[in-house]
């Protein structure tokens, strides 16, 4: 059974950090994509970025760059949302999610889209207090 746990979440002061982890089990890690998102209620969810199979690609969504950076250990079956500099805004619901497909859903220069991944992990809470 594919599964993806996003655990890391909590409250944290604005300029404070935090870092999110995507532990996945029940398929072989290393061969797909995993992307982060959030989501605040009553609003879409929006991209935060992604990492391809083999770190070749990491994308950013511009809210997030220069703050938020995204890395897997693929040894642990683990990616990473290291969130730096964190605003107010940034408070929301973080997801992880793979597409299950090679080469697919993580792309240079190229903002992501919720439909294109099939499996999601359950959700972490990331408060941000200003």
């Amino acid at each position: 059974e594919v599964q993806l746990q996003a655990s890391g979440g909590g409250l944290v002061q604005a300029g404070g950090s935090l870092r999110l982890s995507c532990a996945a089990s029940g398929f072989t890690f290393d061969d797909y994509a995993i992307a982060w998102f959030r989501q605040v209620p009553g609003k879409e969810r929006e991209g935060v970025g992604c990492i391809s199979r083999s770190n070749s690609v990491i994308f950013y969504e511009d809210p997030v760059k220069g703050r938020f950076t995204i890395s897997r250990d693929n040894a642990k079956n683990t990616a990473y949302l290291q969130m730096n500099n964190l605003k107010s805004e940034d408070t929301a619901v973080y997801y992880c999610a793979t597409p299950l497909a090679s080469d697919y859903g993580c792309w240079r220069d190229t903002p992501l889209k919720y439909q294109w991944y099939n499996y999601w992990g359950q959700g972490t809470q990331v408060t941000v207090s200003s």
